[in-house]
Parts: structure tokens; sequence; C-alpha cells
């Protein structure tokens, strides 16, 4: 296992829990940006940006389905601690398809997250990169998935707020 995943298994573990933080309305939000919230925590130190999506369609063969999903969340995350400096994490509210990839697009650019279980990422730090700044320079990010039961999903993500809301997390996380 390459350093790249273990530290993207244990960022999706400490994503996890600010999934379950974010779902709970947890006390330690710090901060509110337009359609992004910050997040932290003190041991060990973590800060991170996350948002839902403002739309989400659902389908099957090409026609709309409803379906029962969990947190559907994109997160980006900060852990001075173990040299994590903007992780992006994309957690569908379903087990992903096996070996598929989940999908960013912000308008033109299109970026690739593989997916493990519920959550995808991106392969290395220079991906992150440049996937965060596309996203500061958009207006809207489209993660396109598939599940393990072959439902097609296209979660729409407003971008409002996100510069700022990575700026305060960064802050936060020196």
């Amino acid at each position: 296992m390459t350093s790249r995943m273990t530290s993207a298994l244990l960022g999706v573990a400490m994503a996890l829990t600010g999934a379950m933080a974010f779902a709970q309305e947890s006390t330690n939000r710090v901060a509110t940006k337009t359609d992004w919230s910050v997040f932290t925590e003190g041991t060990p130190m973590e800060c991170w940006g996350v948002s839902a999506p403002k739309v989400t369609v659902n389908s099957r063969d090409g026609k709309p389905v409803s379906v029962r999903r969990g947190d559907i969340l994109l997160f980006v995350t900060f852990r001075p601690g173990a040299g994590a400096k903007g992780e992006v994490s994309f957690s569908g509210g379903y087990p992903f398809a096996k070996g598929s990839n989940v999908e960013v697009a912000i308008g033109s650019d299109k970026f690739q997250l593989f997916s493990d279980g519920e959550w995808a990422w991106p392969a290395n730090a220079q991906d992150d990169a440049a996937l965060l700044g596309a996203m500061k320079r958009g207006s809207e990010a489209v993660v396109s998935a598939k599940s393990g039961r072959g439902t097609e999903t296209k979660d729409t993500f407003s971008l409002l707020g996100f510069t700022a809301a990575m700026e305060e997390a960064e802050k936060r996380c020196k």
C-alpha cells in the first residue's frame, strides 16, 4: 500500500468523523462562508471545509429514480500533523460501483477520483492541488458517480464561499 493510499484511507476515516459531525450540527463549526462550513478538531489538529449539494439527480437507464442515500458531502481537509494541506474527498451516500471512478466537472475541467466503499478522493497531492485550483476559480462542481446497484448520480455543489472557507480552514490549521 502506498503512503498516499495510507494517507487517503486515514483521510477517509477523518472525513467520516467530519461527516458525522456535520450531519449532527456539531458544536465544532467555526465559520460559515456562504455555501461552505468550516469545522475544527483539536486532537489531532484537523480543519475541514464541507458542503452539501444544491441539486441531486439519480437515474437508472437514463430515467429519474427515487433512491435513498446517506449524507452527500464534499470535503477539503487540512491535517498539519500528517502534512495534509487540502485533501479533497467526496461521500456519495452509497457504496460506489466496485472499481469505478467518480468524476468532478468544474466548467470544462474534469477530474477523476478513485473510489472505495462510499468515499472517493484524488490519487495524489498533485491531483488534489489541481482540483482545489479549479474549485477556487469555479462557481459549481458537478460530481458524477455510479452506485453498486447501477444508479447514476449527479450532485451539484455550489462553490460560493469555497475560497474563503479554505482560507479559514487553512489558517486555523497552521
